[in-house]
C-alpha cells in the first residue's frame, strides 16, 4: 500500500518481502556508523518488528523508499515518536542504503514525510533527532527547513551519543517561510 507518492518515490509500508533490502542497510557497517555499526540479524528483525506495531498502533512508522521507475526499496523514511529528555516529540527518519546517497532521495522522501505530518496527521512541529557526527543528515534535516535546536545526549546500544534535535513547526510553512512546502 502506497502511503506518500513523490516525485521519484513511493512511501509505503514494509512486508516480509522488503527484508533483504533492509538488511542490505541496516546490516551495512558504512551505512550504520552514526548507530555505531551494523546490526545484527536479530536487531534487524527488532526494527522491522518495531514498523510493523508502529503501522498498526500510529497509522505511520518508517516506511519503505521505493524508486518508482523499478520497485527497488532503496532506503526507508516515515514517522516516528521518540523522546527528547523527556518529552515525546514526532520526528522524521529517513535511512537510505548508501549506493543511493547524494542523490536527494532523503531530502525528498523527508519532506514529503514532513508535509503529511502537518496535513494529514495534524502534528504542529517536526523534529530531526541527528547524531553530532551525522553531517550528511544534518545537511538533509536543513534541507528541510529545519534548525538545530538543542543537544542532548541519547543512549544508545551502550553508548552516549550526543545528538541535535533540529525542527520545524506547521505555521511557517503555512506562512511560506520554508522553501519546498
Amino acid at each position: 500500500m502506497i502511503v506518500i507518492e513523490t516525485k521519484r518515490l513511493y512511501l509505503m509500508e514494509m512486508t516480509e518481502a522488503n527484508m533483504p533490502d533492509l538488511r542490505a542497510i541496516l546490516q551495512d557497517d558504512q551505512t550504520m556508523y552514526a548507530y555505531e555499526g551494523a546490526f545484527s540479524e536479530e536487531e534487524t528483525q527488532e526494527w522491522f518488528d518495531k514498523q510493523q506495531s508502529n503501522y498498526e498502533n500510529h497509522k505511520y512508522g518508517l516506511w519503505a523508499a521505493v524508486l518508482q521507475k523499478n520497485g527497488k526499496m532503496i532506503g526507508q523514511c516515515g514517522l516516528t515518536q521518540q523522546i527528547i529528555e523527556g518529552r515525546l516529540v514526532l520526528e522524521v527518519g529517513y535511512l537510505f542504503n548508501r549506493a543511493y546517497w547524494h542523490k536527494g532521495y532523503a531530502s525528498e522522501a523527508a519532506r514529503s514525510c514532513i508535509r503529511y505530518a502537518f496535513m494529514v496527521i495534524g502534528f504542529d512541529d517536526v523534529y530531526a533527532i541527528v547524531r553530532d557526527t551525522n553531517l550528511p543528515s544534518m545537511n538533509v534535516a536543513i534541507r528541510c527547513g529545519m534548525t538545530a535546536k538543542q543537544r542532548f545526549i541519547k543512549h544508545y546500544r551502550g553508548i552516549d551519543m550526543p545528538h541535535i534535535a533540529f525542527s520545524v513547526k506547521r505555521e511557517l510553512t503555512k506562512q511560506g517561510k520554508i522553501k519546498g512546502f
